[in-house]
């Protein structure tokens, strides 16, 4: 019976807090033995933890009044995970003025730790809650120092403070914590990982890709505090620059003290180059095993922060110790191998645009044999990549193979690394597949837009034929022919049907293509994208002459039925303009900086001073020739 009483009053204590219903929760606490201290879930949760949890300061305030001072060590009960009404605290930024109260009433709570070892601090900074960090953070360093200090920022499994402030992306509190406890910075997890390695495994996004957000974010003030009078998008973009600012500082900070770099395999690989496919294999057997058994580590930040592509940790650890470079990790790979495997093209380019820096590392091969060229063939499967289609994929690697090409010296091409194949037979071997894939998914693709080409074609065609008003029955002239806009409808037709067959042939192209690997590489996808946008300008066209029709066969009476027939005919044309150019602006910019980098190219070429080939001057004396 007595069970069933307080099951009862638990719903209605649980409802009233959901609720937020303050006067029915303080009644029903003021008729309990136990008062606010009452457990009211099965968790073992008092009706202060949950009020605390669920950012009632006021409530929490009453409450803690409600309990007698006699009884303030009962404050200290914690729940079936250890945690005490002042872990609670730790959740949300409003609580402040509850914890100040909760740490007057018993100040013992500040030590007491959950069954994960955390005390209040620790969950504040697991949380990422910076005001009730500030907070306690100051009554910690008050009462304690020396080794005291360090049970509160150290858990039972080797993670420190640091480490959670890090993963809970709150970059002001980690480098706080950083610059007061600078001991942290080299501490190891149970997984032997620094703070550094963390941060090295997050990409951080430093600046809206979009034009117009990219001006606003400039102009934002990060380090303002009160953010009352901004609009909910300026907040957040607030918020995101101040996490960015905040994190480049802390890399800064951690690189500084940094040296993993050092602790570096032997430039030796355990694997000889080999040009062919006779004689012994350069490692035995033995040593393999050896290779396999040999205990995983973590990779240092530079080829952490290069597999997770976060460029601002490899710029600052390079900007720091240019030495750096040269590491090596247990697989002999190099950051240009890592950057290739991964496809990170950002950290590639930055790493080859340094001096010396591709001269030293592009001939060097793994503990596989494997050179710079050979990581092209292999692929790391990542589920945060773009879904895209296999024929993209497919030529993504072959401009990668290309391009890792021109950086590679002539002899990396016939190197075989330990299973005896070349870069590009391990290319072939382990691209194969998509290639089956991809032409699948282009002739499919090709057919499919074949029949709304047709379609388009037909409907122009015959719209031709059909002129707004009709012809004139005795000279079988169009009866609109005189007006303006029925230029702009002939023209507008006759452009959709021309585009919309251009995209007929070049559909018709792409599946009677042959597919072989180098077709890939441009003239494939370039087909299907010409098609494409021949399809598209074929689509705008239509919805153009259709504009104008309208506005030729309905027009006429005031002057706002005139503007509401515009607007109403031109809408279509203008939510197709803005969302083509959005869905196909990597195409559009790519057609743009295409011609650019040529110009650049044969600029440079005719307007450079250093010497030309012989060849170039066709039999007649170069200038320096002249100049000697």
């Amino acid at each position: 019976m007595e069970d069933k009483l307080d099951k009862k009053i638990n719903s209605k204590l649980y409802e009233a807090l959901m609720t937020k219903d303050d006067e029915k929760v303080l009644d029903i606490c003021a008729g309990l033995t136990k008062g606010p201290l009452h457990t009211v879930t099965i968790h073992e949760d008092t009706v202060i933890h949950i009020a605390t949890y669920h950012k009632k300061t006021d409530l929490v305030l009453q409450l803690l009044n409600m309990v007698p001072h006699c009884d303030s060590h009962k404050l200290t009960w914690q729940n079936s995970s250890g945690s005490t009404i002042l872990h609670e605290t730790g959740t949300n930024n409003r609580m402040v003025d509850a914890a100040r109260e909760m740490l007057r009433r018993a100040p013992m709570l500040l030590n007491m730790i959950n069954k994960e070892g955390e005390t209040a601090l620790f969950y504040a900074a697991r949380h990422g809650k910076t005001k009730p960090f500030k907070f306690l953070h100051d009554e910690v360093t008050r009462a304690n120092q020396g080794p005291d200090l360090k049970i509160f920022l150290v858990r039972d499994d080797k993670s420190t403070i640091l480490h959670l402030a890090i993963l809970s992306k709150n970059y002001w509190m980690a480098h706080e914590i950083a610059t007061k406890h600078t001991f942290l910075m080299k501490e190891k997890d149970e997984d032997q990982m620094t703070p550094l390695q963390l941060l090295s495994c997050r990409e951080l996004n430093l600046c809206p890709t979009n034009f117009f957000k990219r001006m606003i974010y400039k102009l934002i003030d990060p380090n303002i505090e009160d953010t009352s009078l901004m609009l909910y998008p300026l907040k957040r973009m607030r918020k995101q620059k101040f996490a960015c600012h905040w994190a480049v500082e802390l890399i800064k900070l951690l690189v500084e003290h940094d040296t993993s770099w050092e602790d570096t395999e032997s430039r030796t690989s355990k694997v000889k180059a080999k040009f062919h496919q006779y004689g012994k294999m350069s490692s035995s057997p033995q040593q393999l095993e050896e290779i396999e058994r040999a205990i995983r580590l973590p990779d240092t930040p530079l080829l952490l922060a290069t597999r997770h592509r976060c460029k601002k940790v490899v710029e600052a650890i390079l900007e720091k110790y240019p030495q750096a470079i040269e590491h090596i990790d247990q697989e002999g790979r190099n950051i240009l191998h890592v950057a290739i495997l991964y496809r990170n093209h950002e950290v590639f380019d930055f790493v080859v645009d340094q001096k010396y820096a591709k001269e030293r590392l592009r001939g060097k091969i793994d503990n596989d044999g494997n050179t710079l060229l050979h990581m092209v063939g292999e692929e790391i499967d990542d589920v945060d990549k773009d879904l895209k289609g296999p024929a993209l994929v497919l030529q993504e690697n072959m401009l990668m193979f290309q391009k890792v090409k021109d950086v590679c010296t002539t002899l990396d091409e016939f190197k075989l690394n330990s299973k005896s194949k070349t870069a590009q037979q391990l290319f072939y071997e382990n691209n194969n597949k998509r290639r089956t894939e991809a032409k699948e998914w282009m002739i499919e693709s090709a057919k499919n837009y074949t029949v709304v080409a047709v379609l388009i074609a037909t409907v122009a065609f015959t719209a031709e034929y059909t002129v707004p008003g009709g012809p004139n029955p005795e000279t079988g002239e169009p009866i609109l022919k005189q007006k303006p806009l029925f230029k702009f409808f002939s023209i507008a037709d006759a452009m959709s049907l021309s585009a919309a067959l251009t995209a007929v042939i070049m559909f018709l192209n792409v599946i009677t293509s042959s597919y072989r690997f180098k077709d890939f590489e441009k003239s494939l996808v370039r087909k299907l994208n010409a098609g494409l946008t021949m399809l598209m300008v074929s689509v705008a066209m239509l919805m153009v002459a259709f504009a104008v029709t309208l506005i030729l066969t309905i027009s006429g009476g005031r002057k706002w039925t005139k503007i509401t027939l515009y607007a109403i005919s031109f809408l279509p044309v203008i939510v197709f303009i803005f969302t083509y150019l959005e869905t196909e602006r990597t195409i559009i910019l790519t057609m743009i900086r295409e011609p650019r980098r040529m110009l650049k190219r044969m600029r440079s070429w005719f307007w450079n001073d250093k010497p030309k080939p012989a060849v170039w001057y066709s039999g007649q004396p170069s200038p320096s020739a002249h100049r000697a």
